[in-house]
């Protein structure tokens, strides 16, 4: 059976092609049962290293190569490179994308969330109209309001959860300095 599942794996983690469907029951996390209406799902995401920009179909990307090195988790005031978020992805973060001009009461709002996580990376994202993109490993919630409690669904539901394809690793000791 153990082979079974390291094949599953590599198959996996060898695949470049991704679908998307859209879940109204999403998978919980480890704090029970979690219904997230309105996330997307992507499978078929592939798992390499690179050393190269990757041109993502999503914006935040919801997965795919990545650098080698993943992004620190915490809060940033500028955005990170899309390779080092999506390695970070893979280790079970969860990435609160913020539009740039959102007023600074809700960034602080989608802060506080935040704060006493591990795996959450919060920063603002160029091109995104909503207001905030909530984003794990094959997995997507776009809302207009900070105020929506599906972010903190969200959170709950993927920050290394069951999608995690590196399950267990750390997110920090990687690149970049959270200024909290």
């Amino acid at each position: 059976m153990a082979v079974l599942v390291v094949a599953s794996l590599g198959a996996a983690a060898c695949s470049s092609s991704a679908t998307m469907s859209t879940a109204s029951n999403a998978p919980s996390g480890t704090t029970g049962t979690t219904d997230v209406t309105g996330v997307q799902s992507f499978t078929g995401l592939a798992r390499n290293h690179v050393a190269t920009p990757v041109s993502y179909p999503q914006s935040p990307p919801v997965g795919g190569d990545h650098a080698r090195v993943w992004q620190n988790c915490g809060v940033y005031d500028t955005q990170p490179k899309n390779e080092n978020a999506v390695h970070s992805l893979e280790h079970g973060a969860v990435w609160l994308a913020y539009r740039p001009d959102l007023p600074a009461d809700q960034v602080d709002q989608i802060r506080t969330l935040a704060r006493n996580h591990t795996h959450v990376l919060v920063s603002p994202y160029a091109g995104i109209t909503e207001a905030v993109v909530a984003t794990a490993w094959g997995k997507q919630l776009r809302l207009d309001s900070v105020g929506d409690p599906r972010l903190g669904q969200f959170v709950a539901a993927y920050e290394e959860g069951p999608q995690t394809p590196e399950l267990g690793v750390t997110c920090s000791g990687g690149v970049g300095s959270p200024i909290e």
